[in-house]
């Protein structure tokens, strides 16, 4: 295999990482079109959604463990958000992920791109101001509901759902920023472990380049954890909004 798409992939892999342990998110907001348009603007192969997807789901799962790891011995995992909403996402990702072989490589682009617009708006929401890491209180039912509906759609393309998981945290159950970003990253672990074994057992992944990014995140996704904590938090909001919006605009360029 050449050398060169042996790096591309890897500095993706980084990149995505990085982002992934920084925002709390299980990186395939950005490493989904980062697979899926870099490799041939560079004179490579290019992949197909199906097989981006696949990849995602099972890097996704590493670069998530990598990242709550980094967050373990703090008390910013909340663990009845993480059951309650992990728990929802695991049963809508494992559904998904299994009905995604039957999808087009357009409608998985389509779920994809209603996903990121989802999150670029509810981002943008003025969010409540609790940042009181003591006593979280939220809506169980509502929490988990929510839960399964993005477990559903991110099944389908690979993704864990961080990226909109935490808006839906920060906007509608009002969790507190930092809260929001270490407990997501364990409930994107759970959902991509659902999500894994639907593309597993379908045959969409691509196993040398999920090999590849699964290095990456297990070195920049835990580097990503720990400069989030020295960020400040509106920086971390902004920086996520931004990221979502741009996304979301490239993918609806492409359909359309």
């Amino acid at each position: 295999m050449d050398f060169l798409w042996i790096l591309t992939i890897f500095v993706l892999g980084l990149v995505g990482s990085f982002v992934s342990g920084m925002l709390g998110i299980g990186g395939a907001i950005i490493k989904f079109p980062l697979l899926l348009y870099v490799p041939p603007l560079l004179g490579f192969t290019a992949f197909t959604s199906h097989e981006v997807s696949g990849i995602s789901a099972v890097e996704v799962m590493f670069a998530s463990l990598a990242g709550v790891l980094a967050y373990k011995n703090g008390s910013l995992l909340n663990k009845p958000l993480i059951i309650t909403m992990g728990s929802g996402v695991v049963i809508g990702s494992f559904i998904g992920s299994f009905a995604s072989s039957s999808f087009s490589e357009t409608s998985v682009n389509m779920v994809y791109g209603v996903l990121a617009i989802i999150a670029a708006v509810m981002m943008f929401i003025p969010k409540k101001k609790v940042e009181d890491q003591a006593d979280i209180l939220f809506n169980k039912p509502l929490a988990f509901s929510l839960a399964i509906i993005v477990g559903l759609a991110s099944g389908i393309v690979g993704a864990g759902g961080g990226f909109i998981l935490v808006p839906i945290m920060l906007v509608v159950l009002g969790i507190p920023t930092r809260v929001t970003i270490a407990s997501s990253l364990a409930i994107t672990l759970l959902a991509s472990i659902g999500g894994s074994i639907g593309k597993i057992s379908t045959g969409q992944v691509e196993w040398l380049p999920t090999i590849i990014m699964i290095i990456a995140s297990l070195i920049a996704a835990p580097i990503g954890a720990k400069v989030s904590k020295k960020l400040n938090i509106k920086i971390l909001q902004v920086f996520l909004a931004i990221l979502i919006l741009a996304t979301a605009i490239k993918i609806w360029m492409d359909i359309l």
